[in-house]
């Protein structure tokens, strides 16, 4: 498929689900009563993972799985945990820098979050995004001119960095979300999974990681929709396996 009939499922699928959208929107807000809202993680925005030797930079940019809901700190959320996979990949530290918002979206990220990155270059970055532009019900079309926008501003600061990007959210795996707005959510997370594989197929190291086909929830989850500090873990080791064996970098 390609953009064209990504946008297109989207208008059909929209017009479809409009006459049972009050229902939904009110699912929507007793399942946010029901899960309520975690903090975000705890401690420094900074921190080394790995031995001796030269460090290399690593951003971690993006929503509330950048800031760390669901875990205690941020060396046990997204950032500790992928640094930690990245230092045992190179055989050297990682130094780590999260800049992260919980409710933003690709294009909130260039607006809110771009201007809070430091000031110095980063050798690899990592982009924790695509949940809310799910949840917002965000277009193919907007999704990909968003993303791109983002990566493209970010490569101009930083023209040598490897960009990895997490997968879209597995929502069809979440025990707190009901059908059918689950399902409904599930589909367009899928379009946008495979929008975004189309369009970092064609950019300069940039590597996305695929919604896996055999993901495991137990565990994952701290409250049915953010990872667990388990979660953190068990997903950084599959992203970094996943762009180890099939992408070079």
């Amino acid at each position: 498929m390609n953009l064209i009939v990504w946008q297109a499922i989207y208008i059909v699928a929209g017009a479809a689900v409009l006459p049972i959208s009050p229902f939904l929107y009110l699912q929507g807000q007793m399942t946010r009563r029901k899960v309520g809202i975690l903090p975000d993680a705890a401690g420094d925005l900074t921190g080394v993972s790995g031995g001796v030797g030269e460090r290399t930079n690593l951003l971690v940019l993006g929503e509330s799985t950048v800031a760390g809901l669901g875990a205690s700190t941020h060396d046990k959320a997204l950032a500790g945990r992928f640094a930690h996979e990245l230092s045992k990949k190179l055989d050297r530290p990682v130094k780590w820098t999260v800049v992260g918002k919980s409710g933003v979206t690709a294009a909130r990220t260039i607006n809110e979050l771009l201007p809070l990155v430091p000031d110095e270059k980063f050798d690899y970055i990592l982009l924790g995004l695509g949940g809310n532009d799910v949840l917002r019900l965000s277009s193919p079309r907007k999704w990909r001119r968003d993303m791109t926008r983002l990566i493209t501003l970010l490569r101009e600061k930083n023209p040598t960095a490897t960009v990895f990007v997490t997968n879209c959210p597995m929502i069809g795996a979440s025990p707190v979300i009901p059908n059918p707005t689950k399902a409904i959510l599930w589909r367009l997370s899928r379009l946008h999974d495979g929008n975004i594989r189309d369009f970092s197929s064609r950019m300069d190291r940039v590597f996305y990681y695929r919604q896996p086909h055999d993901f495991h929830a137990d565990g994952f989850f701290a409250d049915g929709i953010h990872p667990s500090e388990q979660g953190y873990a068990d997903w950084s080791a599959a992203m970094m396996k996943f762009f180890s064996e099939n992408f070079e970098w």
